[in-house]
């Protein structure tokens, strides 16, 4: 079985992420939403809320591609969890080269630890290259219209929590 993780804060899921994972999907036969618990970020929703909201944008999605697709909690490094979760592949998503030179670093670090986990780049269609959930939360802070970045449930959600 091929597991796939998929890492980030998901704060909140854009349509970006949810295109990144609707072609994970099709490389593996699993995929782990691995949702960092990264407390240094002062998350706008909590990490249960950022959970319910990755099951719920992605059932459906799981049903259509025939790939479970399951959300994954986590505090420790990110190859541990890859580890913990049995994913032979982590995944991540570009957006620009100032992706690149950060994700480099990374997948660096991540051989130095094991080797034997590959990380797969994908890079999101143009339309959904530019959404960045900071950019998302920012935009409807001032009360800008986001739903052209995110689902409606999460654009409710948005619209709940900032009033």
């Amino acid at each position: 079985m091929r597991v796939g993780l998929y890492p980030g804060t998901f704060d909140p899921i854009t349509m970006g992420h949810i295109d990144i994972i609707r072609r994970a999907a099709a490389l593996v036969d699993k995929l782990v939403i691995g949702v960092a618990i990264n407390r240094d970020k002062g998350p706008l929703f909590s990490l249960e809320e950022r959970v319910a909201m990755i099951e719920a944008e992605c059932s459906q999605l799981s049903e259509q591609t025939g790939t479970e697709i399951v959300a994954h909690p986590f505090e420790n490094l990110l190859i541990d969890c890859a580890r913990d979760v049995g994913a032979q592949i982590i995944v991540r998503g570009l957006r620009a080269v100032a992706d690149f030179e950060y994700e480099f670093q990374m997948v660096g670090m991540n051989r130095a630890l094991d080797d034997s986990i590959e990380t797969v780049f994908l890079m999101a269609e143009a339309r959904h290259q530019a959404i960045a959930s900071k950019l998302v939360k920012e935009i409807a802070r001032l009360n800008g219209d986001v739903s052209k970045f995110v689902t409606p449930r999460v654009n409710a959600a948005l619209k709940e929590r900032l009033g």
